[in-house]
């Protein structure tokens, strides 16, 4: 198994990608907003995907977060709030904020689930900060690190009871960037203090099954290497101080933040201790280039992501979307 997670270009596999993702045999796939036309044309393709590597608990993603990210849109899916609708509703009823943010979870993976989606790069445990750049912003469930860990634990766990596995990110904080890692790198200052309050929900939640790493430089850790390039943010910040033990993959490898070809990027982020890159694009050049980086996954990490899928083994939705969304909506007025 290759230690890559895959996009791809349209609504189907061609057969250049057919042949391949074969050969390539990866980790994964993600989907995009590109890929998803209907239910049924989702469904084809994500089966599809499954036979041809053989693996019913293959690890098929997508960012569905609701708001300014969400890969499946109307009319053919529901809209989905923001987490800043659950982060406002906690400042007045945080039981009932929490309540609501596992019922929208669960609503979600009901969605995921129909059409063969296993996997939801879903929450985000940033925390928020006033003045950084938007590029989190309103993805964020709060400003505090408690509410965060609180909310992101009933995502988590209202994903899982939908039979969908959740993703923390960006480890080990984006919430603090004052720049937008898609098109350049930012680079974080703050001192120990102010870093430790960002790990917080991370730690609270650090047995959360799968975790995505930021590409931001944090000069009081690394002032060379973005946490993606990190063997020392990976090795002591996030799987130390953390204590985060899941399956980790990076961020996106095309984002404008990492520089070099992308094989030299797929290596690089695999031995800082990433267990897998990311790639999202769909271009087979550089999908190419990516696989050319990169030997088979460790035997560590493939027991993490058999741990991980492991924790939706047999799983199907415990409610409906419309219950579940019924639920959210009725809580979300309390705000």
């Amino acid at each position: 198994m290759q230690p890559a997670i895959y996009g791809f270009a349209g609504e189907r596999l061609s057969a250049d990608e057919r042949d391949f993702f074969r050969d390539a045999d990866p980790a994964g796939y993600i989907v995009f907003g590109r890929n998803c036309r209907d239910r049924a044309q989702m469904r084809a393709l994500t089966d599809e995907l499954r036979a041809l590597h053989g693996r019913d608990r293959l690890p098929i993603l997508i960012d569905q977060e609701g708001g300014r990210v969400a890969r499946l849109q109307p009319p053919v899916w529901p809209a989905f709030p923001t987490a800043e609708r659950f982060a406002d509703l906690y400042q007045v009823a945080p039981v009932s904020a929490i309540e609501a943010a596992r019922a929208n979870a669960q609503a979600i993976a009901t969605i995921l689930h129909e059409i063969g989606i296993n996997v939801d790069c879903l929450p985000l445990l940033d925390v928020r900060q006033a003045g950084a750049n938007d590029i989190i912003g309103d993805r964020a469930l709060g400003s505090e690190p408690m509410q965060v860990a609180a909310l992101g634990r009933a995502v988590i766990e209202g994903l899982r009871d939908g039979g969908v596995v959740g993703v923390v990110k960006h480890m080990p904080g984006h919430g603090r960037s004052m720049s937008d890692s898609h098109i350049e790198l930012p680079v974080v200052t703050a001192g120990e203090e102010e870093l430790e309050r960002d790990i917080e929900p991370f730690r609270t939640l650090r047995s959360a099954p799968m975790g995505m790493t930021a590409h931001v430089v944090y000069t009081a850790w690394d002032a060379e290497r973005c946490a993606s390039l990190s063997p020392k943010v990976i090795g002591e910040i996030i799987r130390g101080r953390i204590g985060f033990e899941g399956f980790l993959m990076s961020d996106d490898l095309g984002m404008h933040a990492l520089q070099g070809d992308f094989a030299d990027r797929a290596r690089d982020v695999v031995a800082a201790g990433c267990d897998v890159a990311l790639h999202c694009s769909g271009d087979m050049a550089e999908m190419r280039a990516v696989a050319s980086g990169l030997s088979a996954m460790s035997e560590a990490s493939v027991e993490r992501l058999e741990r991980a899928m492991a924790t939706i083994a047999g799983s199907a939705p415990a409610t409906s979307y419309e219950e579940a969304a019924a639920k959210r909506d009725a809580l979300l007025a309390y705000a």
